[in-house]
């Protein structure tokens, strides 16, 4: 397995504790301080002519040249007391986590290096919105999983951690966060896009060989509807952001090319036209619109359970669900059964080739209107939890920092796949996609769970056929294009 357009990887199987990324979405909002007592700064004011300074200011009096890269982990800032405030949608890591290691732990480790640097973390389960309306109305803290922003928009709120140029010799998918030569964003960890899914409910089915095709993954879920008590395929439509998890697939998966998402999308003529080789985004979502008109998902989709799904998989009660590598140590630790849940490519082969779209997770970005102690402390955070941590690793997710070459067992099934990670958009095109995606509102690979919906309720009524959603859609992102100018071909 290799990473296209980025440095190439060995990967090695080895064991992994059970953490993962959280998707949960109910609305609301918890709190945990997450460090060891720390004494507050106090200010001394002598005189009228003495300035006010702080009581541990030590070697943050100047942030002028505060940068990811310059920044020597245990030997810069280790005299600043401070308190700075994360927000997370790890709700579920608030506690002690999948394997006894939650936030608290890590923060614990954190300290014993910066034992001065108070951590508290605010978890939001409704992240996706509840964080964009904190981050617009600047009532937020220092640290933050960033959200969906436009890219010009980075500045605005984000402190950069240094230029393309350097961040790309030390990060995994730089370009992710990136405006204008800055990077903003670090991500927490990478995940390569596919289905996690139940060993041996596939295996009691007679399903053998992992399916490459549409065709071979259509028939593997006839053959354990046919053969046992399994839900086929989960779709976990009423959890909302679930349908999210099937965009990601109409790049890298569906097509190979690492240009397709940013640049070569943004000016194809009907991208939802059937190729007619079993590839491209055509193909990705009639995968799933067959699926629920063959009667091989669950019974009545708009009573699915997110939290439930995680047990019901690792008991053997659904065959699998379409979800971002960061879902599998979370179905691991849904029962009694972790060994009986792997990790399979999304099922198209280009070529003669599988391929696997992959990217960044959430990023970490740092308040630009932070004190210049809470920046410098947050970036040492930031820092520590991506060289340090292994938290990327532990989330079974691919290893940010490019120091750190050891790969989890999650990826045990891609060692033949070709990992692609999306180019960048061209120069003068880094808000277009933005802009099609919101004229359209078809918001490809941003938050587009409507319109995978429509798929499924179709599917299951007979209200429409595929061909005419892809139609449908066509006409949206033509119309989008046509109204921005856009030379499409």
């Amino acid at each position: 397995m290799k990473l296209k357009k980025a440095a190439a990887v060995t990967m090695a199987a080895a064991m992994m504790m059970s953490l993962a990324a959280c998707g949960e979405d109910d609305n609301k909002t918890t709190e945990a301080t997450t460090s060891a007592d720390t004494t507050e700064a106090t200010t001394a004011a002598e005189g009228d002519d003495t300035e006010a300074t702080t009581a541990a200011e030590g070697e943050s009096g100047n942030t002028g040249d505060l940068s990811y890269a310059s920044i020597k982990l245990g030997e810069d800032y280790t005299d600043i007391t401070t308190t700075i405030k994360v927000l997370t949608n790890r709700t579920d890591m608030l506690e002690e986590g999948y394997a006894g290691t939650g936030l608290k732990e890590y923060v614990a480790e954190f300290n014993k290096v910066y034992p001065n640097i108070t951590v508290e973390y605010e978890g939001i389960t409704d992240y996706a919105e509840d964080s964009l309306l904190r981050l617009q109305g600047e009532d937020w803290g220092d640290v933050m999983l960033i959200p969906a922003v436009d890219k010009d928009q980075l500045p605005t709120y984000f402190l950069p951690y240094g230029d393309l140029a350097t961040m790309e010799n030390l990060i995994m998918f730089p370009t992710d966060k990136e405006y204008d030569g800055q990077v903003y964003g670090i991500p927490t960890t990478g995940d390569a896009s596919g289905i996690v899914y139940n060993k041996k409910v596939f295996a009691d089915a007679g399903v053998t060989d992992i399916p490459k095709t549409p065709d071979e993954f259509i028939d593997a879920l006839k053959k354990i509807k046919e053969n046992t008590d399994a839900i086929p395929l989960y779709t976990n439509y009423a959890a909302g952001w679930t349908m999210e998890q099937w965009d990601p697939h109409v790049a890298g998966s569906s097509t190979g090319k690492s240009d397709f998402m940013n640049q070569t999308l943004l000016h194809t003529a009907a991208p939802f036209a059937d190729p007619g080789d079993g590839t491209g985004p055509y193909n990705v979502y009639k995968i799933l619109y067959d699926a629920v008109a063959n009667d091989l998902t669950e019974d009545d989709y708009t009573t699915t359970d997110w939290e439930g799904s995680k047990g019901m998989i690792n008991n053997g009660e659904i065959g699998c669900m379409v979800l971002g590598s960061w879902a599998f140590p979370q179905m691991q630790a849904g029962g009694d059964h972790p060994d009986d849940i792997g990790y399979m490519p999304f099922p198209i082969t280009v070529g003669g080739k599988q391929y696997s779209s992959a990217g960044a997770n959430y990023s970490y970005g740092i308040n630009a209107k932070a004190s210049d102690d809470n920046k410098a402390a947050a970036m040492v955070f930031v820092k520590w939890m991506t060289e340090e941590s292994h938290f990327a690793y532990n989330e079974g997710g691919i290893p940010i920092s490019k120091a750190e070459t050891k790969w989890p067992e999650v990826y045990s099934a891609f060692n033949d796949i070709e990992l692609v990670t999306d180019d960048p958009a061209i120069k003068g095109e880094e808000k277009l996609k933005d802009t099609l995606n919101a004229d359209s509102e078809l918001m490809i690979n941003a938050g587009g769970q409507d319109k995978v919906k429509r798929i499924i309720e179709a599917a299951d009524t007979g209200s429409e056929t595929f061909d005419d959603i892809m139609a449908d859609w066509n006409q949206h992102w033509s119309d989008a294009q046509t109204k921005n100018g856009v030379e499409a071909k």
